[in-house]
């Protein structure tokens, strides 16, 4: 039985992996909108759905004591991250911009020691070594490399995603609920967002409209998959499946926008995703949660 429901875990991973690399297709698809305008209408459809949820289960939107400063930093750099991620997926290979997304793990690691005080390993510091040299076989950082800027964006975005995830592990810590963390962090960023729609808002299309809806369908299917997987396995066993997404992102951009990656980023995914499987193997070993 237990088997039976690891896979499920890992089931729902994938298919979690799957819905945000429609995510970003459909974030593509939607042409030449303000990254701004693209996250506004995302993160409406995400703030929605919560609500609904909230509403659901019969409970009230109460923030711990304590715990305000720790949402508004996850809202605030979450996103920061999802503006980052969505240039970079405008700008970049699709498979390059979900692999620079997905350095937010190693991050956490970063951040968990200088926030949290947890303790870092050899193992885990070669880890996040390891992904930072193949982060910049992606990036390819010389002044001739025309998508430099948007790679940095990218890696910036993995980088406040990395912050995000950490507050919401405090947060997690101190007993505030799921639920609540998705919606202030999805009303946060809309409103953030929205002075920006009010003065410089930029007509869009009928299929523009329907791909940011895809966008905010797809990104709300995932958050639920991966949820869902987390409630059927230990994160240390399924985590790894996440990078999955990869796959997804280099096989749309390739059928669709006609993308093929360079041989350097795909030895950087190749250096990235062996330091995942690497902490993946590690944490089981320690029986530690994921990075």
């Amino acid at each position: 039985m237990k088997v039976k429901v690891k896979y499920k875990g890992i089931l729902f991973i994938v298919l979690s992996a799957l819905c945000f690399a429609f995510m970003n297709m459909f974030v593509r698809l939607a042409g030449d909108l303000p990254s701004v305008e693209k996250s506004f209408f995302r993160n409406l459809i995400a703030f929605g759905i919560a609500l609904v949820m909230l509403i659901r289960q019969k409970e009230r939107f109460t923030v711990e004591k304590g715990n305000w400063k720790f949402m508004i930093l996850r809202a605030g750099f979450g996103t920061i991250g999802i503006l980052c991620n969505f240039y970079a997926v405008d700008h970049l290979v699709l498979a390059d911009a979900s692999m620079l997304n997905k350095m937010s793990p190693f991050f956490v690691i970063i951040f968990s020691f200088l926030i949290l005080k947890e303790k870092l390993t050899p193992i885990q510091v070669t880890a996040v070594c390891g992904a930072f040299a193949g982060s910049l076989l992606i990036i390819k950082p010389t002044f001739l490399n025309m998508n430099l800027f948007p790679s940095l964006i990218g890696l910036c975005g993995g980088l406040c995603a990395g912050i995000a995830y950490t507050m919401v592990r405090i947060l997690g810590q101190r007993g505030q609920k799921g639920t609540t963390v998705v919606l202030f962090f999805s009303g946060f960023s809309c409103l953030v967002t929205l002075p920006y729609l009010l003065f410089a808002f930029q007509p869009m299309s009928i299929a523009q409209v329907f791909s940011l809806l895809g966008a905010g369908l797809a990104a709300a299917g995932g958050q639920f998959a991966i949820t869902a997987a987390y409630y059927h396995a230990p994160a240390r066993e399924i985590s790894v499946y996440d990078y999955s997404q990869i796959i997804f992102s280099a096989a749309i951009g390739y059928f669709l926008f006609n993308q093929i990656p360079d041989r350097c980023s795909v030895v950087g995914y190749v250096v990235i995703i062996a330091m995942a499987v690497w902490m993946f193997f590690y944490n089981q070993r320690r029986g530690m949660n994921p990075v």
